[in-house]
């Protein structure tokens, strides 16, 4: 989950500026669990915005922000509120408010700061436990990630200011390298503290990330439709060239799912797309 935090509403106004009109857009996902941009604190900061003299033209919260498409439709459906609006203002992570950036040539203004990948431990309780380095060694240190649960991001051991277990940057939280040392006790691996870890690559962490699956797994789909289509045919006594035909068509169109799926259930769906 994206754990966000709603901007002090003065620090909002000040970026709503001299606008006049605005249009929210809040998220059904990670902002309404974490309370910073569902239907309900969207319908505040409209009231809160209403009563500094703004005119709200509309509120948008979308079941997942950060699913560009999504939000494509939702702004051509609400085409008009969105004209009459000066700026869009996200409720979201920085990644809704990029997608509606997508969507819009408004100025977008993002509401919250988005402060990292948290693991829910109960509600309202977030904790970070992942940095999305793109280069995952948890194997090496007990299942924990010293790069995020260590404040220094040691990987070669402790720095030596734990106290009592607990960690000098911030004395609430338990040194990440010794849940590292127990762990690996548990698991019969405490050698594995001892070897000395090789400078991280940072190729995987080269920004701005981007990966498309899509076209590979497009070509992987294909495939057994066409072979569906032509041991179909076989059966049928129809010719080898039109079951070809029939399957390309199929692949290109999607409409022949339930007999990829046959052939090869593992990757027939994984491409499923409602906006292309």
């Amino acid at each position: 989950m994206i754990i966000a935090r709603q901007k002090p509403f003065a620090d909002i106004l000040a970026m709503v500026g001299d606008a006049e009109t605005v249009y929210i857009v809040g998220c059904g996902e990670c902002a309404t669990a974490t309370e910073t941009g569902g239907e309900r604190e969207a319908q505040a900061m409209k009231a809160r915005l209403e009563a500094a003299g703004k005119r709200v033209t509309g509120i948008d919260v979308a079941h997942s922000v950060c699913q560009e498409l999504d939000v494509k439709r939702l702004f051509r459906a609400r085409q008009a509120d969105v004209a009459e609006a000066e700026v869009v203002l996200v409720l979201s992570c920085g990644a809704g408010s990029q997608s509606v950036r997508g969507a819009t040539d408004k100025r977008v203004i993002a509401g919250t700061d988005t402060l990292f990948l948290g693991n829910s431990k109960r509600q309202l309780d977030y904790e970070e436990k992942c940095t999305l380095c793109g280069d995952c060694v948890i194997d090496r240190f007990g299942g924990i990630c010293p790069i995020a649960r260590c404040s220094k991001g040691l990987v070669n051991g402790p720095c030596g200011g734990s106290d009592h277990g607990k960690c000098e940057v911030d004395p609430e939280r338990d040194c990440a390298w010794v849940l590292i040392f127990e762990a690996l006790e548990k698991q019969g691996r405490l050698e594995d503290a001892t070897v000395i870890q090789p400078p991280r690559s940072w190729d995987q962490s080269r920004r701005p990330g981007h990966v498309n699956w899509r076209e590979g797994r497009r070509r992987t789909v294909a495939q057994p439709v066409v072979a569906a289509a032509r041991v179909a045919a076989a059966k049928t006594g129809a010719s080898q060239a039109a079951a070809s035909a029939t399957g390309l068509a199929a692949a290109e169109t999607g409409a022949s799912q339930a007999a990829a799926s046959a052939a090869d259930p593992k990757v027939v769906g994984v491409d499923e797309d409602p906006g292309s």
